[in-house]
Protein backbone atom coordinates (compact mmCIF):
# COMPACT_ATOMS: atom_id res chain seq x y z
CA UNK A 1 0.00 0.00 0.00
CA UNK A 2 1.27 3.45 -0.89
CA UNK A 3 1.33 6.00 1.92
CA UNK A 4 0.87 9.70 1.19
CA UNK A 5 1.76 12.35 3.74
CA UNK A 6 -0.81 14.91 2.82
CA UNK A 7 -2.43 18.20 3.70
CA UNK A 8 -5.82 18.80 2.17
CA UNK A 9 -5.17 22.46 1.35
CA UNK A 10 -1.69 21.98 -0.12
CA UNK A 11 -1.70 22.45 -3.93
CA UNK A 12 1.44 20.31 -4.15
CA UNK A 13 -0.20 17.43 -2.29
CA UNK A 14 -3.38 17.84 -4.33
CA UNK A 15 -1.40 17.36 -7.53
CA UNK A 16 -0.05 14.03 -6.28
CA UNK A 17 -3.45 12.92 -5.02
CA UNK A 18 -5.05 13.66 -8.40
CA UNK A 19 -2.35 11.57 -10.09
CA UNK A 20 -2.94 8.65 -7.69
CA UNK A 21 -6.69 8.74 -8.35
CA UNK A 22 -6.24 9.06 -12.13
CA UNK A 23 -3.91 6.06 -12.13
CA UNK A 24 -6.29 4.02 -9.96
CA UNK A 25 -3.70 3.50 -7.21
CA UNK A 26 -5.01 2.92 -3.67
CA UNK A 27 -3.17 4.80 -0.94
CA UNK A 28 -3.21 5.46 2.78
CA UNK A 29 -3.41 9.12 3.68
CA UNK A 30 -1.59 10.56 6.71
CA UNK A 31 -2.03 14.23 7.64
CA UNK A 32 0.89 15.27 9.88
CA UNK A 33 0.75 18.20 12.26
CA UNK A 34 3.01 20.58 10.34
CA UNK A 35 3.15 22.96 13.29
CA UNK A 36 4.61 20.21 15.46
CA UNK A 37 5.78 17.57 13.00
CA UNK A 38 6.13 14.04 14.38
CA UNK A 39 9.35 12.07 14.07
CA UNK A 40 7.99 9.64 11.46
CA UNK A 41 7.22 12.56 9.15
CA UNK A 42 10.56 14.30 9.73
CA UNK A 43 12.34 11.04 8.94
CA UNK A 44 10.88 10.99 5.41
CA UNK A 45 10.58 14.72 4.66
CA UNK A 46 13.92 16.54 4.75
CA UNK A 47 12.17 19.80 3.76
CA UNK A 48 9.49 19.36 6.45
CA UNK A 49 6.83 19.73 3.76
CA UNK A 50 4.08 17.68 2.21
CA UNK A 51 3.65 15.76 0.01
CA UNK A 52 5.82 12.74 0.69
CA UNK A 53 5.07 9.34 -0.84
CA UNK A 54 6.29 6.19 0.89
CA UNK A 55 6.37 3.07 -1.27
CA UNK A 56 7.73 -0.16 0.20
CA UNK A 57 10.09 1.73 2.47
CA UNK A 58 11.24 4.23 -0.16
CA UNK A 59 10.35 7.85 0.65
CA UNK A 60 9.96 10.28 -2.25
CA UNK A 61 9.39 13.99 -1.73
CA UNK A 62 8.59 16.90 -4.10
CA UNK A 63 5.32 16.70 -6.03
CA UNK A 64 6.90 16.73 -9.50
CA UNK A 65 9.33 13.94 -8.58
CA UNK A 66 6.54 11.89 -7.01
CA UNK A 67 4.31 12.11 -10.09
CA UNK A 68 7.14 11.06 -12.40
CA UNK A 69 7.95 8.22 -10.01
CA UNK A 70 4.35 7.03 -10.18
CA UNK A 71 4.42 6.95 -13.97
CA UNK A 72 7.78 5.13 -13.92
CA UNK A 73 6.75 2.57 -11.30
CA UNK A 74 3.12 2.12 -12.39
CA UNK A 75 3.00 2.73 -16.16
CA UNK A 76 -0.71 1.93 -16.57
CA UNK A 77 -2.94 4.99 -16.99
CA UNK A 78 -0.02 7.42 -17.47
CA UNK A 79 -0.62 11.01 -16.44
CA UNK A 80 2.27 12.46 -18.43
CA UNK A 81 1.83 12.76 -22.22
CA UNK A 82 3.63 10.45 -24.65
CA UNK A 83 5.71 12.80 -26.80
CA UNK A 84 8.93 14.36 -25.52
CA UNK A 85 7.75 17.81 -26.60
CA UNK A 86 4.43 17.53 -24.77
CA UNK A 87 6.13 16.13 -21.67
CA UNK A 88 8.54 19.05 -21.64
CA UNK A 89 5.68 21.49 -22.09
CA UNK A 90 3.78 19.97 -19.16
CA UNK A 91 6.87 20.16 -16.97
CA UNK A 92 7.39 23.82 -17.84
CA UNK A 93 3.76 24.69 -17.08
CA UNK A 94 3.97 22.84 -13.76
CA UNK A 95 7.25 24.54 -12.86
CA UNK A 96 5.83 28.04 -13.40
CA UNK A 97 2.58 27.23 -11.61
CA UNK A 98 4.45 25.80 -8.62
CA UNK A 99 6.68 28.85 -8.40
CA UNK A 100 5.26 32.08 -9.78
CA UNK A 101 1.52 31.32 -9.55
CA UNK A 102 1.88 29.72 -6.13
CA UNK A 103 3.77 32.80 -4.96
CA UNK A 104 0.95 35.14 -5.98
CA UNK A 105 -1.59 33.01 -4.11
CA UNK A 106 0.67 32.71 -1.07
CA UNK A 107 1.19 36.47 -0.95
CA UNK A 108 -2.48 37.29 -1.35
CA UNK A 109 -3.30 34.76 1.38
CA UNK A 110 -0.84 36.48 3.71
CA UNK A 111 -2.90 39.66 3.41
CA UNK A 112 -6.43 38.26 3.19
CA UNK A 113 -6.12 35.49 5.79
CA UNK A 114 -3.14 36.30 8.02
CA UNK A 115 -3.62 40.10 7.89
CA UNK A 116 0.10 40.82 7.51
CA UNK A 117 -0.75 44.31 6.20
CA UNK A 118 -3.77 46.56 5.98
CA UNK A 119 -4.57 50.03 4.71
CA UNK A 120 -2.54 51.41 1.82
CA UNK A 121 0.09 48.65 1.88
CA UNK A 122 -2.45 45.85 2.08
CA UNK A 123 -4.47 47.36 -0.77
CA UNK A 124 -1.34 47.74 -2.89
CA UNK A 125 -0.30 44.12 -2.39
CA UNK A 126 -3.78 42.86 -3.25
CA UNK A 127 -3.83 45.06 -6.37
CA UNK A 128 -0.47 43.58 -7.38
CA UNK A 129 -1.97 40.13 -6.88
CA UNK A 130 -4.97 40.87 -9.11
CA UNK A 131 -2.73 42.26 -11.85
CA UNK A 132 -0.35 39.30 -11.68
CA UNK A 133 -3.22 36.80 -11.74
CA UNK A 134 -4.47 38.38 -14.97
CA UNK A 135 -1.00 38.30 -16.53
CA UNK A 136 -0.37 34.69 -15.57
CA UNK A 137 -3.79 33.50 -16.70
CA UNK A 138 -3.28 35.16 -20.09
CA UNK A 139 -0.07 33.17 -20.42
CA UNK A 140 -1.83 29.95 -19.38
CA UNK A 141 -4.52 30.56 -22.00
CA UNK A 142 -1.82 30.94 -24.64
CA UNK A 143 -0.38 27.57 -23.56
CA UNK A 144 -3.78 25.93 -23.77
CA UNK A 145 -4.29 27.24 -27.29
CA UNK A 146 -7.19 25.56 -29.02
CA UNK A 147 -6.89 22.30 -27.08
CA UNK A 148 -9.27 21.02 -24.43
CA UNK A 149 -6.45 20.00 -22.06
CA UNK A 150 -3.06 21.32 -21.04
CA UNK A 151 -1.82 17.72 -21.17
CA UNK A 152 -2.64 17.36 -24.88
CA UNK A 153 -5.30 14.99 -26.10
CA UNK A 154 -6.61 14.04 -22.66
CA UNK A 155 -6.68 15.23 -19.04
CA UNK A 156 -3.42 14.61 -17.22
CA UNK A 157 -0.51 16.08 -15.32
CA UNK A 158 -0.56 19.38 -17.18
CA UNK A 159 -4.10 19.96 -15.95
CA UNK A 160 -3.42 18.70 -12.44
CA UNK A 161 -0.60 21.23 -12.18
CA UNK A 162 -2.95 24.16 -12.83
CA UNK A 163 -6.14 23.02 -11.10
CA UNK A 164 -5.35 23.63 -7.39
CA UNK A 165 -4.20 27.18 -8.07
CA UNK A 166 -7.19 27.96 -10.26
CA UNK A 167 -9.49 26.74 -7.50
CA UNK A 168 -7.90 29.07 -4.95
CA UNK A 169 -8.01 31.94 -7.44
CA UNK A 170 -11.72 31.31 -7.87
CA UNK A 171 -12.21 31.50 -4.09
CA UNK A 172 -10.41 34.86 -4.22
CA UNK A 173 -12.73 36.03 -7.05
CA UNK A 174 -9.80 36.11 -9.47
CA UNK A 175 -10.55 33.15 -11.74
CA UNK A 176 -11.05 33.72 -15.49
CA UNK A 177 -14.58 34.25 -16.79
CA UNK A 178 -16.45 31.05 -17.59
CA UNK A 179 -16.97 32.10 -21.22
CA UNK A 180 -13.22 32.20 -21.92
CA UNK A 181 -11.15 29.22 -23.13
CA UNK A 182 -9.42 29.04 -19.74
CA UNK A 183 -12.72 29.33 -17.91
CA UNK A 184 -14.22 26.53 -19.98
CA UNK A 185 -11.16 24.37 -19.30
CA UNK A 186 -11.63 24.98 -15.57
CA UNK A 187 -15.24 23.80 -15.73
CA UNK A 188 -14.17 20.59 -17.50
CA UNK A 189 -11.17 19.93 -15.28
CA UNK A 190 -12.79 20.43 -11.90
CA UNK A 191 -15.32 17.68 -12.69
CA UNK A 192 -12.51 15.09 -12.68
CA UNK A 193 -12.80 12.48 -9.87
CA UNK A 194 -9.33 13.21 -8.49
CA UNK A 195 -10.07 16.89 -8.10
CA UNK A 196 -13.41 16.14 -6.47
CA UNK A 197 -11.55 13.94 -3.97
CA UNK A 198 -9.21 16.85 -3.27
CA UNK A 199 -12.17 19.15 -2.63
CA UNK A 200 -13.57 16.72 -0.05
CA UNK A 201 -10.26 16.57 1.81
CA UNK A 202 -9.76 20.33 1.61
CA UNK A 203 -13.21 21.11 2.97
CA UNK A 204 -12.58 18.77 5.91
CA UNK A 205 -9.51 20.83 6.86
CA UNK A 206 -10.82 24.37 6.33
CA UNK A 207 -11.82 24.75 9.98
CA UNK A 208 -8.32 23.74 11.09
CA UNK A 209 -6.80 26.22 8.64
CA UNK A 210 -8.87 29.03 10.11
CA UNK A 211 -7.51 28.17 13.54
CA UNK A 212 -4.01 28.12 12.03
CA UNK A 213 -3.98 31.92 12.04
CA UNK A 214 -3.43 31.93 15.80
CA UNK A 215 -0.70 29.27 15.51
CA UNK A 216 1.10 31.23 12.81
CA UNK A 217 0.89 34.64 14.43
CA UNK A 218 1.93 33.26 17.83
CA UNK A 219 5.07 31.78 16.30
CA UNK A 220 4.07 28.15 16.85
CA UNK A 221 3.78 27.52 13.10
CA UNK A 222 5.78 30.17 11.22
CA UNK A 223 4.99 30.48 7.53
CA UNK A 224 7.84 29.51 5.22
CA UNK A 225 8.90 32.30 2.86
CA UNK A 226 11.07 30.32 0.48
CA UNK A 227 12.51 31.42 -2.87
CA UNK A 228 9.56 32.43 -5.10
CA UNK A 229 7.32 33.45 -2.19
CA UNK A 230 9.97 35.77 -0.81
CA UNK A 231 10.62 37.17 -4.29
CA UNK A 232 6.95 38.00 -4.91
CA UNK A 233 6.16 39.62 -1.57
CA UNK A 234 9.25 41.84 -1.83
CA UNK A 235 8.35 42.88 -5.39
CA UNK A 236 4.82 43.62 -4.19
CA UNK A 237 6.19 46.07 -1.61
CA UNK A 238 6.09 43.83 1.44
CA UNK A 239 9.75 43.76 2.46
CA UNK A 240 8.85 45.14 5.89
CA UNK A 241 6.35 42.29 6.31
CA UNK A 242 9.24 39.85 5.91
CA UNK A 243 11.53 41.80 8.24
CA UNK A 244 8.88 42.09 10.95
CA UNK A 245 7.74 38.48 10.59
CA UNK A 246 11.28 37.13 10.87
CA UNK A 247 11.88 39.26 13.96
CA UNK A 248 8.62 38.07 15.55
CA UNK A 249 9.18 34.43 14.64
CA UNK A 250 5.99 34.22 12.55
CA UNK A 251 7.94 33.82 9.30
CA UNK A 252 10.75 31.38 8.63
CA UNK A 253 13.07 30.65 5.75
CA UNK A 254 14.04 27.23 4.38
CA UNK A 255 15.80 24.51 6.36
CA UNK A 256 18.78 22.50 5.27
CA UNK A 257 18.05 18.76 5.33
CA UNK A 258 18.54 17.49 8.86
CA UNK A 259 18.88 20.94 10.38
CA UNK A 260 16.86 21.99 13.41
CA UNK A 261 14.11 24.52 12.82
Amino acid sequence: MLTLYDAGLSPFAQKVKMALVAKGLPFERIVPDLGNPPADFLNVSPRREVPVLVDDGAAIFDSAIIVEYLDDKFPDNPVLPKSAVDRAKVRMIATLCDSQLEAIIFGVTEIMVFKRASGELGDAILAKGRADFATFFAWLESQLGGRDWFNGDAYGMGDMAVLPYMQTASLYKAAPAVDTPLGRWFERAKAQPGFQRCLVDAKAEIADFRSATEKVMSGRWPRQYRDHRLDWIVRAGGINIVRDGLAAGTIRLSNLPGAAR
